[in-house]
């Protein structure tokens, strides 16, 4: 089943660029300190706050309705030769009950088998008005755009999808609502609370509840008017409905819109110091990534599979550390001509499931890191690259791992490690440095690589 709305995307992303100073707080609007362009920036060193299981922190967006059973099967067999076991699925409304208590089962059934059968787990979100249900006003070309009249019918709906399918055990309700694209014809806090609770209600009558999820925020939940959603849903009592809250940080760059400012960083810690402050349990980026579309340009940088590769690692690398419970890449596969010319390049596979050199680099990446990352003291700086950003932790045997780059290539030297394994896991190469002196001198690029030693 296809759907040409992921095709909206691009009418949505000048949010991010024209709102870059905002982050996401749960009750107020903080600012992104400003860094002086002309301020010399020092080398950031981080780490995980806790134990990384990628199998259960890593998923990724999965539009398993746009392709034949055979190739839906192809690609979630590949997700789990990386190792990963959740996946985020899309459900159109409009497209699975068209009409009121008419389901497309023999679209959806299929589909919920080969996750059975492939023992996954997924967070599933159901968004786009049916017209039975669209609050639109007559004519209207696109009433899925339109939230619906009645939470009550969309609360219905999701409901009868969770008790078909209650090995799911995550449902979201609704996506970016604080977009218009997502919600016709200007988001509205409101609104949308009242959507929430009642699919809350919905679910939670379920004989066995699953998680309820926050529609996913865009970028940082901001909407048109400057305010940000999250924040108006909060005074609206959002927090006591226990849901995971979920929300999108996309930026052009793996650091940030302005990789000077490190912004990305800055944003992630200070939204998550105040979601828990607030209440939140269970915080997911459950959209992330970039697209390696030829161009000609679409707001994001043409980086190529290359860059593709690259940016998913290198923001693999700082979401370990910056307290999120899981995150899921957009997305497992790319997409045929039905969507825009940069949509249909977020993928790890191409559309015939065979693997792009983002799903390669991952691959290398997670086999050689291990199942699990631990938290772990940093090594020793004597020298290094101002803009150098590394990320320290442990394999489950002990040993250590220092993922690391910069803007500037260089050099950087390191004390208290005799000899280190240096792996690129882009070109999966391996170097063996030495120390000499007491200092090992390990080479930094602009891409991620990994040092690891005993």
């Amino acid at each position: 089943m296809a759907d040409d709305r992921i095709s909206r995307r691009s009418t949505r992303r000048w949010l991010s660029w024209l709102l870059a100073g905002l982050v996401m707080v749960a009750a107020a609007l903080l600012l992104v300190p400003r860094v002086s362009r002309q301020q010399e920036l020092t080398p950031l060193q981080l780490s995980p706050q806790r134990a990384v299981v990628w199998s259960d922190f890593l998923g990724v967006n999965a539009h398993l309705l746009w392709f034949d059973p055979q190739v839906q099967a192809q690609q979630l067999a590949m997700l789990k030769r990386l190792g990963l076991h959740w996946l985020r699925l899309d459900l159109h409304w409009d497209r699975i009950e068209p009409e009121q208590g008419q389901f497309r089962w023999d679209l959806l059934d299929p589909v919920m088998q080969q996750l059975r059968d492939q023992q996954l787990q997924a967070e599933v979100y159901l968004v786009g008005s049916s017209p039975y249900a669209s609050s639109a006003p007559a004519g209207f070309p696109y009433p899925d755009k339109y939230p619906p009249r009645d939470p009550q019918l969309y609360a219905t709906a999701l409901r009868t999808l969770a008790a078909r399918y209650p090995q799911i055990p995550v449902w979201q309700v609704w996506n970016e609502p604080n977009l218009p694209g997502f919600w016709y014809p200007a988001p509205d806090p409101q609104g949308y609370a009242r959507l929430l609770y009642a699919s809350t209600q919905a679910l939670r009558s379920l004989p066995r509840p699953p998680q309820v999820a926050l529609g996913g925020m865009a970028y940082y939940s901001q909407m048109p008017n400057h305010q940000l959603m999250i924040s108006e849903l909060a005074a609206l009592g959002l927090f006591s409905l226990n849901t995971v809250i979920a929300y999108h940080p996309y930026s052009l760059y793996p650091e940030g819109d302005d990789p000077g400012q490190r912004d990305f960083i800055v944003r992630a810690q200070q939204a998550q110091k105040a979601l828990r402050a607030a209440g939140a349990h269970q915080i997911w980026a459950d959209e992330w990534g970039w697209s390696s579309y030829p161009g000609p340009v679409q707001e994001q940088p043409v980086i190529g599979a290359q860059g593709q590769a690259d940016f998913v690692l290198r923001r693999l690398a700082l979401m370990t550390t910056l307290d999120y419970d899981r995150i899921f890449l957009f997305a497992l596969s790319d997409l045929d001509s039905r969507a825009d010319l940069r949509d249909q390049f977020y993928g790890l596979l191409t559309t015939d499931a065979q693997p792009k050199p983002a799903y390669v680099a991952l691959s290398h990446f997670l086999d050689y890191v291990g199942p699990r990352l631990l938290p772990a003291s940093p090594p020793t700086l004597q020298q290094s690259p101002g803009s150098l950003i590394a990320v320290s932790g442990a394999r489950s045997d002990g040993s250590h791992l220092w993922m690391f780059w910069a803007a500037q290539t260089g050099a950087v030297r390191l004390k208290g490690i005799a000899a280190a394994d240096l792996y690129d896991p882009l070109h999966d190469t391996h170097t063996s440095l030495h120390a000499s002196n007491g200092i090992l001198t390990v080479p930094v690029t602009s891409q991620l690589q990994i040092l690891g030693w005993p």
